[in-house]
């Protein structure tokens, strides 16, 4: 197949046509049934209306999914239940955990709670083992601990990621455009390079555009045919990063005191946590030199400076002074 296809149509529809048992990973965000304005999809169903429509687009999901792999379905809190029911009850899937995407910001109210999170339900087909690349999406440890793995943390089930934002410029006419640092960690953990991911409802085009840029094949189905133009000229952009990210990533571990572990972490920290995210390598180095800079020698700026420049991080080394070593980083 080619690395990326875009399918315009309804999503039962084109699910219906392709192989069943050939989907190596879904990451779905359906309506939420709470009148938003997409366009070309209803979303202001009755109740019996909505959960049909669930209970369709969920068969077929399970139908192209190969035996051991992952469905995410992004629902609203009010209807979560009855999804997480049709996908454990009534289709046999495997349930692995429920996720909180949880963010600072959020629509505000007078008359309730401010709503600030999002729930993911994960789910696999049974008849093989799951993929999960736990070491491709761990979070740096607070303390360098040589019993610890140096690789990081698993990031746990509530994941904090920052809406995209109106004033980004990765921000698409979509309404419920998510950020590329949550499809990354679902993407990087449930499925291989070259393996085949697929959105059904591709909307703003976030997972195809993550997919591409993690060497996945996609395929992503919208019924708007305005969302399927944009996401292919999104696809064409240059590529400068994920757009959000998990601020843990940038966490530099205290205790990192023996010189040759700090040079290896260092280089470490930017290919582990960072390859894809190159806005945020400046405040990164900024910040491991200012936690060592009173134990970093000359050779270790000189290290230090290599490999930003490798990066394309700007860097400069004030004249070294014999009693704090101190560099600035700009």
């Amino acid at each position: 197949m080619d690395k990326i296809k875009l399918l315009l149509g309804d999503a039962i529809n084109e699910l219906k046509k392709i192989e069943e048992n050939s989907i190596d990973l879904i990451i779905a965000d359906p309506p939420y049934n709470l009148s938003k304005n997409y366009k070309a999809t209803n979303d202001n169903m009755e109740f019996d209306e909505f959960i049909n429509f669930s209970r369709s687009w969920l068969s077929e999901s399970k139908r192209v999914l190969k035996p051991g792999g992952t469905i995410y379905v992004f629902m609203g809190m009010r209807l979560i239940s009855y999804t997480h029911m049709i996908m454990e009850k009534e289709l046999g899937l495997e349930f692995q955990n429920w996720i909180t995407w949880h963010y600072t910001q959020g629509l505000g109210k007078k008359k309730n709670f401010s709503s600030r999170h999002d729930d993911i339900l994960m789910f696999t087909k049974p008849g093989a083992k799951p993929t999960f690349n736990l070491d491709d999406i761990r979070v740096p440890q607070k303390y360098y601990r040589s019993i610890n793995n140096m690789r990081g943390a698993n990031p746990g089930n509530v994941w904090q990621f920052s809406h995209v934002h109106y004033s980004q410029s990765s921000r698409q006419p979509h309404p419920t455009q998510k950020p590329e640092g949550v499809m990354e960690r679902m993407i990087l953990s449930s499925s291989n390079e070259n393996e085949v991911v697929l959105d059904p409802f591709s909307g703003s085009g976030t997972t195809v555009f993550v997919a591409k840029h993690t060497n996945r094949k996609a395929i992503g189905i919208d019924i708007e045919p305005s969302f399927i133009q944009e996401t292919r000229e999104r696809l064409d952009e240059q590529f400068n990063g994920f757009d959000s990210i998990d601020e843990r990533m940038l966490r530099v571990p205290n205790d990192l005191n023996k010189k040759e572990i700090r040079k290896e972490y260092f280089k470490n920290h930017i290919e582990w946590f960072l390859k894809n995210h190159e806005k945020s390598l400046d405040s990164f180095i900024k910040e491991f030199i200012k936690k060592y800079d009173l134990k970093i020698d000359q050779d270790e700026r000189e290290y230090i400076i290599n490999i930003s420049k490798k990066y394309n991080v700007k860097t400069k080394s004030k004249k070294k002074n014999v009693e704090n070593h101190s560099i600035s980083l700009f």
